[in-house]
Order: structure tokens, then C-alpha cells, then sequence
């Protein structure tokens, strides 16, 4: 299994516990690794065969647009089923960073899950 990844990807969305979170959208930063078969696309250099990572950005901005979760680990739990629904994917494993939540955690705070097989 070959990996296709999409790491830094920022997207905003409303997300959060508390009444001001509510009202505002934030940032979440994203890597994502995502398990694919690369031969089939490399055989005749057929973007058609290929896991399109510019698709799969777009879905994940209008998904992360269109949510309201109080969780990180909604989002993402959420996110990597519908990217192994919509785009056949068989494993993901997503890094979700929300950088400010805990202002003496530099790089930001968040989860990191894997789903699937490789």
C-alpha cells in the first residue's frame, strides 16, 4: 500500500466547547496520509487512476465549511469516514491540530487517529 498525503492543509470551521467558540469560526490544521495503490495511475500515467489530492482538499474544505462540532474528535472521527466512503479510500491516519486552544502549547493541541487497513 502506497500513501498519498496532504500535510499543513488549514480549513475553518465553527468548533468548540465553550459560548464564544460557538459564535466565531477557527482555524484546525490537518495531515493527512491516506492509503492508495499508486501502480494502476504510474502504469500509463492516468490521472483517472490516481488518488486526486486537489478533489480530496476541496471535499475536506466544504466538509470542515458545512460542520458545527463541539469535539476535535468529532471532526475527525466524521472527516476520515467520509473520505474512505466518498473516495475509496482504505486507511487514513489524520493528524487534527487547533492551534490556540491552549496558549502555552506552541504548536497547538489536538488528536490523531487511524482507520482502516493498510
Amino acid at each position: 500500500m502506497d500513501t498519498v498525503f496532504i500535510e499543513g492543509l488549514e480549513v475553518d470551521t465553527v468548533i468548540g466547547a465553550y459560548d464564544w467558540e460557538r459564535s466565531i469560526r477557527q482555524c484546525l490544521r490537518l495531515d493527512l496520509y491516506l492509503g492508495w495503490d499508486n501502480r494502476p495511475a504510474a502504469v500509463n500515467d492516468d490521472l483517472d487512476k490516481a488518488l486526486d489530492y486537489a478533489k480530496v482538499s476541496q471535499r475536506i474544505q466544504a466538509f470542515a465549511s458545512e460542520s458545527q462540532f463541539i469535539l476535535v474528535e468529532t471532526f475527525a472521527e466524521r472527516l476520515v469516514q467520509l473520505l474512505m466512503d466518498e473516495f475509496q479510500v482504505p486507511w487514513v491516519r489524520l493528524k487534527l491540530t487547533k492551534p490556540g486552544a491552549v496558549p502555552a502549547a506552541s504548536g497547538g493541541v489536538g488528536v490523531e487517529i487511524e482507520r482502516g487497513c493498510r
